[in-house]
Parts: C-alpha cells; sequence; structure tokens
C-alpha cells in the first residue's frame, strides 16, 4: 500500500465530551467519509534520552520542538510495515517525515542493535540517523496508544450540489478523533497488546483537524455552535508530566462536570480544572 512519506499542515486540538462528538460527526457527515485506516488501535512508542531531555524541551512550549516515534496501525509482528517518524514543530507548523519498515527492522535501527542499516529514501533516512545520532542515548521512553476514527473529505461529486461551495481549497483536509489514550513506560513492544494508564478521562475525546491553511466554514460553525475552543496538548508530554508527578486520569468524567465545562466554554473562561489529571499544554 503506498503511503505519504511528507507532511507540512497545521495540526489543531480540540478536546471534547462524547455528546460534542456526535454532534461534530453529524455536521461532518455531508463533506467527510472514513480514510483508508479508518477505525483503526494506533500504537507508538517515543524515543527518549534517559533524562527525558526531549519531553523536557517540549513542555519549555518552545517555538521549535522535535520528536522521534515509531508507529502501527494495528498490532504487530515482526514483519509487519511500520513506520519511523521524525515529527518536528515550529512557528505552529508541523513537518513530519515517515519511513515505513518491517517492526524488527525498525527497532533495530532506532535502538542501535542491528547490525545493518536499512534501506531507506537518503533524504528522510538521513534527517532521522542525524536525529538519532545528535541524540546519542535514545531509548524507548513510552509506549502511547488510542482508538483513532480518521476522516478525510469526500470526493467533490459525492458532496450535495449545494453544499460544494462550502468546501475551500484545502483539499487534504482531514480530522482525527482520539480515545481510551493509554500510556505505560514498560513492555515496549509495537507486538503487544494496548494497556496502561489513562491520559483522559473517561469520556472524553481529542479530535485533531490536520489543514494547509483555513478551516471550512461548516466545521468553524458547529465548533462555535458547540462552544469547542482550540487548545494545545500533547500526548507524550502529559505523559511524561502523569509519570513526574505519578498522576493519572483514572477519574470518570461526570454530566454534572461536562455541563459546568460547558458553560465555561460559553464563558470563554475554560480552565480545564475539571479534568482531573496533570497535563502538558504546549503551543
Amino acid at each position: 500500500m503506498a503511503y505519504q512519506t511528507v507532511f507540512k499542515r497545521y495540526e489543531l486540538k480540540y478536546l471534547m465530551t462524547a455528546e460534542q462528538k456526535q454532534r461534530v460527526l453529524a455536521s461532518m457527515e455531508p463533506y467527510m467519509i472514513m480514510d483508508k485506516y479508518g477505525d483503526s488501535t494506533i500504537r507508538n512508542i517515543y524515543f527518549d534520552t534517559d533524562d527525558y531531555i526531549l519531553a523536557r524541551h517540549s513542555i519549555l512550549k518552545p517555538d521549535f520542538k522535535e520528536k522521534l516515534r515509531i508507529r502501527s496501525y494495528s498490532q504487530a509482528d515482526a514483519d509487519s510495515t511500520v513506520f519511523v517518524e521524525l515529527k518536528r514543530k515550529y512557528d505552529h507548523v508541523v513537518y513530519k517525515r515517515r519511513v515505513g519498515l518491517p517492526e524488527i527492522a525498525a527497532m533495530d535501527w532506532i535502538c542501535g542493535t542491528g547490525h545493518n542499516e536499512p534501506e531507506t529514501d537518503p533524504q528522510k533516512g538521513d534527517e532521522i540517523r542525524y536525529f538519532r545520532n545528535y541524540y546519542k542515548d535514545l531509548r524507548p521512553a513510552a509506549f502511547i496508544s488510542y482508538e483513532r476514527q480518521a476522516y478525510k473529505l469526500r470526493k467533490t461529486e459525492d458532496i450535495p450540489p449545494e453544499l460544494r461551495g462550502n468546501i475551500g481549497s484545502d483539499t487534504g483536509f482531514r480530522v482525527t478523533f482520539d480515545q481510551n489514550i493509554l500510556f505505560r513506560d514498560y513492555d515496549m513492544s509495537l507486538r503487544s497488546e494496548v494497556y496502561g494508564e489513562r491520559i483522559l478521562p473517561e469520556g472524553m475525546t481529542l479530535m485533531e483537524i490536520k489543514c494547509s491553511g483555513g478551516i471550512p466554514l461548516w466545521m468553524v460553525k458547529v465548533l462555535s455552535e458547540e462552544y469547542i475552543y482550540k487548545t494545545s496538548f500533547s500526548k507524550y508530554g502529559t505523559a511524561y508530566t502523569n509519570k513526574l508527578f505519578n498522576n493519572s486520569a483514572t477519574a470518570e468524567w461526570q454530566p454534572a462536570q461536562a455541563k459546568e465545562l460547558k458553560e465555561e466554554q460559553h464563558a470563554g473562561q475554560f480552565t480545564g480544572k475539571h479534568l482531573r489529571y496533570t497535563t502538558c499544554y504546549i503551543n
């Protein structure tokens, strides 16, 4: 299967309740369909140094930050194709380089346990090798998994004619919903089952809008109607902060909390005080 290897886009993040998610999905229905990954359980292994220099730098809210991970879209075996991803963010724009390799080759390459360098695209491979050599003692630091629903724009001819003027010019516009986000710092294998500590409370969803320019007006409308506002949220940064403070999102999300959250959002005074976990907000 062909896959995209280079990305340059904005990634905008929104936290929402289950009820808000359903209303956003209803607004998306005329314009978007699930992409080729559809419903998937994503597994990620994030790499860092022994003193967590990448996580610590990230939570300082720098203008530039970077991370390295290996990702799979299902439970892997040694020969499954997984993706080594180098992700950088500068001035709010995300740049990502991705190399597909068999799981055993990817882990050997990044962990430095293999005897031979894998064959990769020269530019992308060189960037990842430079990163790995610069941070000399990289090791698996966090296993983060989540259930994702991923959507892309419908073909223009599949959108009702009266709505086609609302789709905008960004043909690569995508939306993802992540829930049941789990973290652990042991059993670092993409071949393993998903389990660990919650990063978000039960019932909460992280929506990400991935775009190269503006957001279509129909999406702006539903976000405004639901008082859903952009936030800065890092899965790995939150996992590191939770580990540091020995905190986790084990509490259930109560309807009364959701109501008060919506009132705060409506008033433009969202503080996140009802999200009873330690989170990392990153610009």
